[in-house]
């Protein structure tokens, strides 16, 4: 008894000094804190970069030019407004803008109704449904110039477009596609469909994807064909997808460039000169790139209001 008294302690034991070692690590813990949360801040830096190099000058300088007559020769001159009332005046503006507007309705309803038609039935559960999608999707990683330069054959005189319509006696004599200002900017826009298919067909497709299979097996049990299905279940829960195919087929139709360059060269008498190969033609033919860059700041404003009106009415829909 006496030994286990001894050892307890007694109120005058000293008591151990806390140890400096937990305070002296506890700044060295908050400056790793503070410098990881940097880190992914530090990754974004080569993309930031890039976007202003690429991107952000470049947009600042074509604004700065739209006011400005540059023609690389001489110095930048200050002119105003004058580009734009230049634009506004020029027959060759109006012709552009006109073919434009067509371009905008004939391609937009082919590539936001039939990709999605494409879609649902690559998403149905058929034999060799890959081996469909690769094929519909090949054109959208093919260059548009390859592209353009195949189609260039397809709609020539001795074509096969020309062969099948004289051997099933729908014309009298070769069409000429490419040099008729009637056919040439629905020949362009022909191509621009065929190789946007793909890429709004996988738009769709994931949405469609997305949609809960139960809701088509309780559908089913109800009663529900295919066509009401389709109307009651998919349209609805896909309307997402189907504005995101609107403003993207809208900016699509306008920036066409590549295969009006191939096919037509804006021809014929500028029958196929959109206001993207208007802008080029302005700025690497003609070296008006003050001019050039007021006509791209139209456009800008046209592809904004084209999106901020696409937005609102899908957004009013889904209300």
């Amino acid at each position: 008894m006496t030994t286990i008294a001894s050892a307890a302690p007694t109120a005058t034991s000293p008591v151990p000094a806390p140890s400096d070692g937990p305070a002296r690590r506890g700044p060295a813990r908050g400056n790793a804190v503070g410098q990881a949360r940097w880190i992914p801040y530090a990754f974004l830096i080569p993309g930031l970069a890039f976007l202003g190099v690429f991107f952000a000058w470049p947009a600042f300088t074509a604004i700065q030019l739209a006011f400005y007559r540059y023609d690389v020769v001489s110095p930048p001159e200050f002119i105003g407004l004058d580009n734009f009332a230049t634009a506004f005046t020029s027959p060759d503006f109006w012709q552009a803008l006109r073919n434009s507007a067509l371009f905008l309705l004939m391609y937009l309803p082919l590539v936001v109704f039939l990709p999605l038609l494409l879609a649902v039935l690559v998403n149905a559960k058929i034999r060799a449904v890959s081996t469909f999608r690769l094929l519909y999707y090949l054109p959208v990683v093919t260059p548009m110039v390859a592209i353009a330069i195949a189609w260039s054959y397809v709609f020539h005189p001795r074509g096969g477009l020309n062969w099948a319509l004289l051997e099933l006696g729908v014309v009298d004599e070769p069409i000429q596609f490419l040099l008729d200002s009637t056919w040439a900017l629905p020949a362009v826009v022909a191509v621009e469909v065929w190789h946007g298919l793909g890429y709004f067909m996988v738009i769709y497709l994931a949405g469609l994807q997305a949609i809960p299979q139960d809701l088509y097996a309780a559908a089913a049990l109800d009663g529900a064909g295919w066509w009401r299905q389709l109307t009651s279940i998919t349209m609805p829960l896909i309307r997402p997808y189907f504005a995101v195919c609107l403003v993207l087929g809208g900016v699509f139709s306008m920036q066409a460039f590549a295969s009006i360059y191939v096919l037509t060269g804006g021809g014929p008498q500028g029958g196929s000169s959109t206001l993207g190969f208007y802008i080029w033609s302005e700025a690497f033919q003609r070296f008006n790139f003050g001019y050039a860059s007021a006509v791209g700041l139209i456009l800008w404003a046209l592809l904004l209001t084209f999106a901020a009106v696409s937005h609102r009415l899908s957004r009013g829909d889904a209300a």
